[in-house]
């Protein structure tokens, strides 16, 4: 695994983050050292989604980066037929996501979109999955996208939403915003790093509190919304529709 160094040295100017090929090359151990419970995550994440996946159905995994958790949800359901489409802004990711596909003989049943989200239509769908991604979309844009998944949802379909979030006490989002940077010295980053890389996402990823995405989903008409797995200021959301 490539070690995240993207940050490392010091910057004259730092430019606004985004996906290239030279953090898609490095996204594991970004991932692993910067997202907390990040592998636990996406573990229960597939196999929700094998629970909750309806026959001739479709996936949804928007924001699914280079593929992590869409080879669980694969190997989920290795044994049943179903159909997934995997749609990502970021061409080295998708790139990176087809050649993990076809290493491991698995293009079918994944539909790899090069795609902004929002512009993705939603049809016929039991599971829909957005992993760290509603954060990066404009704020304007984001109450749209959670009403155009629920409308193109079946019923008994499942939303699992994963997000880094702010509090609404400051207080508390200070106590987070401390532990989460602890979290990321404890995982070999230093401050030079962390605090780039916190320049580099200022304008580019901005978090909602989870009394926002909760009202969000449920205003769009989901009946059930739940946090099922928390750590500071990240949450795993789950939404039902009925």
């Amino acid at each position: 695994m490539a070690k995240d160094k993207v940050f490392a040295e010091k910057k004259n100017k730092v430019k606004p983050f985004e996906f290239n090929k030279e953090v898609a090359d490095v996204f594991d151990d970004m991932l692993n050292r910067s997202v907390p419970l990040y592998m636990e995550s996406i573990e229960r994440q597939s196999k929700l989604t094998a629970q909750y996946y309806q026959a001739g159905s479709r996936i949804y995994d928007l924001g699914c980066s280079h593929g992590n958790l869409g080879i669980l949800i694969l190997n989920q359901l290795k044994e049943r037929p179903f159909s997934m489409v995997a749609v990502d802004s970021s061409k080295p990711m998708i790139e990176k996501y087809k050649k993990r596909l076809v290493y491991q003989g698995k293009t079918r049943p994944v539909d790899l979109v090069c795609g902004f989200l929002e512009n993705i239509h939603i049809k016929n769908a039991s599971v829909v999955l957005i992993n760290l991604t509603l954060q990066f979309l404009d704020m304007k844009k984001r109450d749209a996208l959670i009403k155009k998944i629920y409308q193109g949802m079946n019923p008994n379909g499942i939303l699992l939403l994963t997000e880094k979030t702010v509090h609404e006490s400051k207080q508390l989002d200070d106590l987070q915003t401390s532990f989460y940077k602890t979290f990321k010295l404890e995982n070999g980053y230093s401050e030079l790093e962390i605090s780039q890389k916190r320049d580099a996402l200022e304008k580019v990823l901005i978090p909602d509190t989870i009394e926002t995405h909760k009202n969000r989903i449920l205003n769009a008409g989901f009946a059930l919304f739940d946090v099922w797995l928390k750590w500071f200021n990240f949450a795993s959301m789950i939404a039902i529709k009925k």
